[in-house]
């Protein structure tokens, strides 16, 4: 899937000389024989062709890009990780700004914090942070960037028991539309902070991100599955045990196809079902006591638990899903499952048109619920999942049929949700009061920041928050 090429400058030969003379990192051009490497994202369904590919060493060559950029009149991108689902972070002649040689991590086991580079990645994180036997709320699959994660808000298997990814936010280091640099935390820069927990790639780019870390090593890990004509009564029975369930309690419900891998019997591959996949932070001489409460929703087909590393349940997805597959997907709040719901989820489970196509419940009530709507930019602390409906397949003739799955479904649930959806999981072709009702009664205060902080709205590669009075002039550096 390409988007039309954008209506801007192209980058000519003494600009991209200009260019590399600035950074210390490398700059991809099409003529270049890693042109087509570089720009290939997660998803294989993207298929863009930007002018050029800045790799950024460190924060000096993201100052020298963006001032590059923003002086041209170029379109501008920022990858971290490049798991962006609508492939933001690559953008047809225009320019990338690539972070992936910015990826370190540095803990502080005494403070509990870890600092990591704007290219890191969920699994650079885990691993160092694990040897202290510490870890952040931070997704489900490693192989995500950080940076892309945090700033849509983040959730994950911590979720309940400590909270958003951006909940556990000290401080970040960030490079401005003008090319300036600065600290934003609670103390410095405050309101842009507070815009930068949930607010997305909006308002400048994060060169690092300083966490606060908690006391996790061994976790109890769990899967139960049930076959896929169960689903309507396993999601009454989830819907109600979940929510009152101890914070140490963490389960997503999943549509699937099981997958021909262990830990499942070979009689269950490749069969429909649904099912529970669990985390336990509490005793791990409790653990099968704790989950033995999924026999009320009736005998389950498989039932696993076992003690394991958290960095091993968290990369856990990464081999059933690696990058080079086509994607596409929508997300959307829920606070509650009702009966109608439930059959409608039991109706596009059956429905599942290929191997890997998945709807997930993500919980994001617990600790996470506990903090106020208007106390960061992610406003929806009263929903109790996060829904994602996800097309997936690794053929690209199924790329029709994986999408109309997952928008009919989609759409099917909207009289259920609460109108918006976590920024991560948006579609490509979201519309702007959907990115609206994704932040409720915070996104005219985020507009009002934007227009402090990105008046021209240079970082519009993104679910896009425009400055309030936005200015219509060309973008220079006389911001």
């Amino acid at each position: 899937m390409s988007s039309p090429t954008l209506d801007a400058p192209a980058l000519d030969a003494p600009a991209l000389e200009s260019l590399r003379a600035a950074l210390r990192g490398p700059v991809v051009a099409p003529q270049d024989a890693t042109y087509d490497e570089a720009r290939h994202i997660y998803n294989a369904m993207i298929d863009r062709h930007p002018a050029a590919l800045v790799s950024c060493a460190d924060a000096g060559d993201v100052m020298a890009a963006v001032n590059h950029v923003r002086d041209g009149g170029l379109e501008l991108a920022v990858m971290g990780g490049g798991h962006s689902g609508p492939g933001l972070c690559v953008v047809d002649g225009g320019v990338t700004l690539d972070l992936s040689p910015m990826r370190w991590c540095r803990v502080d086991p005494a403070a509990r914090t870890a600092q990591v580079g704007g290219g890191t990645l969920i699994s650079d994180l885990d691993h160092a942070t694990a040897a202290f036997g510490l870890a952040t709320p931070a997704g489900v699959i490693s192989t995500t960037g950080v940076g892309g994660l945090t700033l849509g808000g983040g959730h994950g298997y911590l979720t309940r028991k400590y909270g958003l990814t951006i909940d556990n936010l000290l401080a970040a280091d960030v490079v401005l539309a003008d090319g300036g640099f600065v600290t934003a935390s609670e103390t410095e820069h405050p309101d842009l902070f507070w815009a930068l927990r949930g607010g997305g790639g909006n308002f400048g780019v994060v060169t690092s991100f300083t966490f606060r870390l908690h006391p996790v090593a061994t976790v109890g890990a769990a899967v139960t599955l049930w076959p896929v004509d169960r689903t309507t009564e396993v999601l009454k029975w989830y819907r109600e045990y979940l929510p009152q369930a101890p914070d140490d309690v963490y389960g997503f419900f999943a549509e699937l196809v099981v997958p021909p891998a262990p830990p499942f019997p070979e009689e269950l591959h490749g069969q429909k079902s649904c099912g529970v996949i669990w985390c336990w932070t509490g005793p791990l001489d409790r653990l099968e006591e704790t989950f033995a409460v999924v026999n009320e929703a009736g005998p389950p087909s498989f039932h696993f638990t076992a003690p394991m590393p958290y960095e091993t349940l968290q990369s856990n997805f990464d081999a059933l899903l690696p990058a080079g597959l086509q994607w596409y997907w929508r997300g959307a709040f829920f606070d509650a499952v009702p009966d109608a719901a439930a059959e409608v989820h039991r109706r596009y489970g059956e429905a599942v048109p290929t191997d890997l196509c998945t709807m997930h419940l993500y919980p994001v009530d617990g600790a996470a619920g506990r903090v106020g709507a208007d106390e960061t930019a992610w406003s929806y602390r009263d929903a109790t999942w996060s829904g994602v409906f996800g097309g997936i397949d690794p053929d690209p003739g199924n790329a029709g049929l994986i999408k109309r799955w997952c928008t009919d479904y989609w759409s099917q649930m909207q009289p259920y949700s609460m109108g918006g959806g976590y920024v991560n999981f948006a579609g490509a072709d979201e519309r702007a009061d959907r990115v609206r009702a994704t932040y409720r009664d915070n996104y005219d205060r985020l507009a009002r920041i934007k227009h402090s902080y990105d008046p021209y709205n240079l970082f519009h590669a993104n679910q896009n928050i425009r400055p309030a009075q936005e200015r219509s002039s060309t973008r220079s550096s006389t911001m």
